[in-house]
């Protein structure tokens, strides 16, 4: 879960980390968030500034990846799913 990351990020800062975007298309997520990883975006800024962060999604929801320009945290890359190991690979190559 993006609550469980958080946690471990705080404690011992990850080179990468591989999360799925869901766009939050109601407020069940924070009300000044718009998608469930936001908050975790936030949290690296602070515990884990260098920690590469690769954003998966679904083709439905890759008009809403910009909601991640709010942050202050660059996107390491996104792919969409489905996704091939090779795309996952070529991203690593480039850390």
């Amino acid at each position: 879960s993006i609550r469980k990351a958080t946690a471990l990020v705080k404690k011992q800062p990850a080179d990468f980390i591989v999360v799925e975007f869901f766009y939050a298309y109601s407020t069940n997520y924070s009300g000044i968030y718009k998608s469930n990883i936001e908050g975790l975006l936030v949290s690296l800024i602070k515990y884990s500034p260098s920690t590469k962060v690769i954003v998966l999604v679904k083709k439905k929801e890759m008009q809403f990846i910009n909601v991640l320009d709010a942050v202050d945290y660059p996107v390491h890359g996104v792919l969409q799913l489905p996704t091939s190991i090779a795309q996952m690979e070529d991203l690593l190559d480039i850390a």
